[in-house]
């Protein structure tokens, strides 16, 4: 039964949460240890997740084990080398070249920005989430989730005036 429902929500969800935290980390292969590493911990907790919208869970997970990797980079001295950052190779040369350059556009904005807003930003603004999934995926109130969006949008309006 356990394996079934694991089983059942990897196929739903499993591009969901791959976009998810391709946004925080922009690296596929990270992203996809991640997503593997989130499933293997779902698969472990999935009792805890009786009740609980599916998704929601699934990506409050993967968002921990995000922060886990991050904790863990930042005890130790060894970067990933840039030469190794790929992108899907199934787009043309132009669509890589257009995306990547919208991609860096986005990201050097979202840099201007706190880690709390950068993920607003990305949940509400770039994954679509609605502001109540939002919130609840940052772990935070509905109200306190739209002054922190509102606060990010505002900084970012403020970045493309001055550039």
């Amino acid at each position: 039964m356990k394996t079934r429902s694991m089983d059942l929500l990897y196929r739903e969800y499993k591009n969901d949460v791959f976009r998810y935290l391709y946004s925080m980390c922009h690296n596929s292969h990270i992203a996809e240890d991640l997503m593997q590493e989130t499933f293997c911990r779902a698969l472990m907790h999935l009792h805890e997740a009786e009740g609980k919208r599916a998704k929601a869970w699934l990506l409050r997970v993967a968002h921990n084990a995000y922060i886990d990797l991050l904790r863990k980079e930042s005890r130790s001295s060894s970067y990933e080398n840039e030469f190794f950052h790929r992108y899907p190779s199934d787009d043309t040369p132009e669509k890589s070249v257009l995306g990547e350059e919208s991609r860096r556009e986005l990201y050097a904005q979202l840099a201007f920005l706190q880690p709390n807003q950068q993920h607003a930003v990305l949940l509400y603004d770039v994954q679509g989430f609605s502001y109540q999934e939002s919130a609840d995926l940052m772990g935070i109130s509905l109200s306190h989730f739209k002054i922190v969006l509102y606060r990010a949008r505002q900084k970012l309006r403020r970045s493309r005036e001055t550039a």
